[in-house]
C-alpha cells in the first residue's frame, strides 16, 4: 500500500525532525534572551533551519511524485489547503474544512467561515463521518493508505520544556514590578500565546497567573494612568488566552477580567478595544460566558463600539454582539441597550451589511425589537436589499425580519402589499429563496392573503 507522506511513514525522518525543532527552539531562547549571544549561535541556528527546509522539500517532492497523476474530486479538497481531506470536520455554516488547517484558523483569531464568510455561531468541529467514508473508499479503490495525519501537525505544537515554564513564570512575576518590566513582560507575553498555543495552556496551570497579568490594570489605578501600550499588551494577551477551549471558562471567571475588557471597550487605543470586543467573542462560545457576560452590561459599550464605526473595531464588535445575543437573555439586553437603532443606520450606509441582518434578524425574535424597527421605517429599505442583493442569506434575513414585523404590527401591512404589487418580491422570495426564505415568504403571503379574503367576505 502506499503511503502519504514521509514524515507519516518514516519514523526516523519525523524523529529527526522534531529533534531539530527542539533544537532550534533552544537557540531561538538563547538568541532572545541574551543580548551577547554569539555568531556562532545564529549561524547554527540557521543551519537548522536549512536542515529542516531540506527535510520539508524532500517530503514534497516524494509526495507529489506519488500522486502527481491522481485526480481529487473537488468535494474530496479542503478548501483552505486545497489538498485531500484526511480529517474532515464541520463548522457551524454546515462547510467541511480538514481539521489542522481549520484549527489553524480559528487559532489565528479569524471567527468566519472561510468560504461563506458567515461569522461562526460557536467554533466547535464536528467529524464529517459521511465525508471520511467517501474518501476511505476513494483512496482504498486507488491503492491509497490514508494517515491519520491530526496528531503529527499538532505534535510539535503542543511541546512545552522546563525552560518554557521557567520563562513563564518569569515573566507573570515580572507583571507585579516596576513599569518597564511590566511593559516588557506584557509584550513577550502577548507574543509568545499568539505564537505558541502551548503557551496558552501555561495560565491554566496556575490559579493565579491570570490575575497577576491582570495587576497593571487593577488596584487603585484609573484607566486614564495606565499606559496605552501596556493595556493594549495585556488585553491581547488575554484574547489569545481566551482562544484556547480549555481556557475560557477559567478566563471569563477570573475576577476582573470581564470588567477590564468592558473598560478596554471604551478606552485606549483603536487595537486595544477592537482585541477587547474579539477576547468577548471567543469567551462567549460558552452558554455560561455568555450569561456572565450580558449580565456585565458589556452589550452596551460593544453596541457604542459598532455605532463608532471604525473600520478596524466594527466586525470583531459585531461576532461579539452576535454570539452574545444567541442567548434569549441578551436579546432583551441588546434592544435595551440601542442595537436596532445602530444595526439599521449601519445597514442603510451599507457597512458590514451581512454580519448586521443576521444580528438584526436574530433580535427580530423579541417584540420590542420588531415594533422598534417598524417605528424606524425599515420595511422599504429591507424589501430593497432583498430586490438587489445577490447575496441569498441576506435575502433570508430580510424576509425573517419582515415576517416578525407582519406578525407583530398590522400597520405595515400596506406597505407589504405595495411591494407584492409592483415588484412582486415576496412570491419570488417563496419560489426561489433559501428553504427557510421560502417558509417566511410564504407566511406572509397567507396572511396578507387572508386579510383580503376577510375584507371581501365582511
Amino acid at each position: 500500500m502506499a503511503k502519504t507522506g514521509v514524515f507519516d511513514s518514516d519514523p526516523t525522518v519525523m524523529g529527526k525532525a522534531t529533534e531539530l525543532k527542539r533544537e532550534l527552539q533552544r537557540l531561538i531562547d538563547a538568541i532572545i534572551d541574551d543580548d551577547n549571544c554569539s555568531t556562532d549561535t545564529i549561524d547554527h541556528a540557521k543551519e537548522i533551519i536549512s536542515a529542516l527546509k531540506e527535510l520539508k522539500l524532500r517530503k514534497r517532492s516524494r509526495s507529489s511524485n506519488r500522486y502527481e497523476n491522481l485526480i481529487c474530486p473537488d468535494e474530496f479538497r479542503c478548501p483552505l489547503s486545497r489538498e485531500l481531506m484526511r480529517d474532515p470536520v464541520v463548522v457551524s455554516t454546515g462547510e467541511t474544512y480538514d481539521r489542522p488547517f481549520i484549527h489553524k484558523w480559528l487559532r489565528s483569531g479569524n471567527r468566519t467561515c472561510p468560504r461563506t464568510q458567515q461569522v461562526l455561531s460557536h467554533t466547535n468541529l464536528t467529524p464529517n463521518h459521511l465525508i471520511r467514508e467517501m474518501i476511505s473508499q476513494w483512496c482504498t479503490s486507488r491503492g491509497i493508505e490514508l494517515q491519520d495525519r491530526v496528531r503529527v501537525h499538532c505534535l510539535d505544537d503542543d511541546v512545552i520544556t522546563e525552560a518554557d515554564r521557567d520563562r513563564f513564570l518569569t515573566l507573570i512575576e515580572n507583571m507585579s514590578m516596576t513599569i518597564p518590566e511590566q511593559k516588557a513582560a506584557a509584550k513577550e507575553l502577548r507574543m509568545l500565546t499568539k505564537r505558541m498555543p502551548s503557551f496558552r495552556a501555561l495560565f491554566g496551570e496556575s490559579l493565579d497567573a491570570i490575575s497577576l497579568l491582570l495587576s497593571p490594570l487593577c488596584g487603585d489605578k484609573s484607566q486614564s494612568s495606565v499606559h496605552a501600550d501596556l493595556q493594549e499588551d495585556v488585553i491581547t494577551t488575554l484574547l489569545n488566552l481566551s482562544i484556547h477551549d480549555n481556557n475560557k471558562k477559567l478566563v471569563a471567571e477570573t475576577p476582573n477580567v470581564i470588567p477590564l475588557l468592558k473598560e478596554a471597550l471604551r478606552s485606549g487605543t483603536m487595537e486595544t478595544r477592537s482585541n477587547a470586543a474579539a477576547a468577548l467573542f471567543t469567551l462567549s462560545a460558552l452558554d455560561s460566558n455568555k450569561a456572565l457576560i450580558g449580565k456585565s452590561g458589556a452589550l452596551k459599550p460593544l453596541i457604542d463600539l459598532l455605532d463608532e464605526g471604525h473600520p478596524l473595531s466594527m466586525k470583531d464588535a459585531a461576532s461579539a454582539i452576535f454570539n452574545l445575543c444567541i442567548l434569549h437573555e441578551n436579546k432583551a439586553r441588546a434592544v435595551r441597550d440601542g442595537a436596532v437603532r445602530v444595526l439599521l443606520k449601519k445597514i442603510m450606509n451599507q457597512m458590514h451589511v451581512d454580519e448586521l441582518l443576521a444580528i438584526l434578524a436574530m433580535l427580530s425574535s423579541h417584540q420590542k425589537a420588531v415594533e422598534e424597527i417598524g417605528e424606524l421605517g425599515a420595511v422599504p429599505s429591507l424589501f430593497r436589499i432583498i430586490r438587489e442583493s445577490s447575496c441569498s442569506r441576506n435575502k433570508e434575513n430580510c424576509i425573517v425580519i419582515i415576517h416578525a414585523i407582519c406578525l407583530y404590527d398590522r400597520t405595515k401591512w400596506k406597505d407589504m402589499k405595495e411591494e407584492e404589487k409592483w415588484y412582486r418580491t415576496i412570491s419570488e422570495l417563496a419560489q426561489n429563496g433559501t428553504s427557510r426564505a421560502k417558509r417566511k415568504a410564504s407566511g406572509i403571503l397567507e396572511r396578507l392573503n387572508r386579510a383580503v379574503n376577510m375584507t371581501h367576505t365582511a
